[in-house]
């Protein structure tokens, strides 16, 4: 009889082992948001401050590619400003002659209307004298028009030349190397006293303060999750060692796929299966790449 007890009670342990509930659902990797960082100007490196592991913020300034060309383009626009500058024409001092002798032919043709109107000077006087006012009155139009026209001129390349300025600035900024984002630096491709060109790469950051675990679930599952349900990650160091997190679905995939090889999920039976990611926030120890595991949990 007691024979009997023990084997009953270890096949009970064998089917309780058998029927144990799964402590995943689906596994993926990790990963984070990667940015590379390229030049936006060509010239040599003067410094480049940077190495890959460095902890890096927003907006610092890792390195600089030589501004001397630049800036000489910068001063030589700035005298060019300021001969056109030079060139605009004192307008009131130029026409204060034409003005001054305008004046005196007006009072000069009251002065005969009145004796025309007296009768003591001939009306010819009085014509030649109004001749005289409308002539000047041209004159004084004319040389308006003529500085007008040349300060436009002027104002218009001092514009431009201020427009080029601003471009070399904008320029000269971009020769300044910094950080978009903060995270750690993974890959550096370029090394101080180095020509870059535009466009080169220079070294690539991930943001590993937030990270992603890009797992797969089959259609099953699908239904029962959704943008922003709570989730269990689980990284995974091997040997069963292993940490837990707190994560959010952040996105999936609006299309099925092929299972990928190196994935497992819930049921390795499925041959199309959705990508799903899972925000997690870091606390040092998750590495881009490393395997996780997620536990789905119910809709709150």
């Amino acid at each position: 009889m007691k024979k009997i007890l023990v084997l009953a009670s270890a096949m009970l342990t064998m089917s309780a082992c058998g029927n144990k509930e799964k402590e995943f659902d689906a596994t993926g990797t990790f990963e984070a948001t990667e940015t590379t960082v390229s030049a936006e100007q060509t010239g040599t490196l003067l410094t480049f401050d940077i190495e890959e592991g460095n902890e890096v913020e927003a907006g610092t300034q890792v390195g600089l590619i030589d501004t001397t060309q630049l800036w000489l383009k910068l001063q030589q626009l700035d005298a060019t400003k300021r001969v056109y500058e030079s060139q605009k024409p004192d307008t009131q001092k130029q026409i204060a002659a034409t003005r001054q002798q305008l004046q005196k032919a007006r009072q000069e043709q009251q002065r005969y209307r009145e004796l025309v109107r007296d009768g003591a000077a001939p009306s010819k006087t009085l014509d030649d004298a109004t001749n005289q006012v409308k002539v000047l009155e041209r004159q004084l139009e004319a040389q308006l028009s003529t500085f007008n026209t040349q300060l436009s001129t002027l104002n218009s390349q001092q514009a431009a030349t201020d427009v080029q300025a601003n471009q070399l600035r904008d320029q000269l900024q971009k020769c300044h190397i910094l950080v978009p984002i903060s995270g750690s630096v993974l890959e550096k491709y370029a090394e101080r006293g180095e020509f870059v060109a535009t466009g080169k790469p220079l070294f690539k950051i991930a943001d590993t303060r937030q990270m992603f675990l890009r797992a797969y679930v089959t259609s099953a599952q699908l239904q029962d999750i959704k943008v922003g349900q709570p989730v269990t990650v689980f990284a995974d160091y091997g040997d069963g060692q292993r940490r837990t997190y707190e994560g959010k679905i952040s996105w999936i995939s609006s299309r099925s796929e092929f299972t990928p090889k190196t994935i497992l999920t819930d049921d390795e039976r499925a041959d199309l299966v959705y990508a799903v990611k899972i925000a997690v926030k870091n606390d040092g120890y998750i590495k881009i790449g490393m395997y996780g595991e997620v536990k789905l949990k119910g809709e709150s």
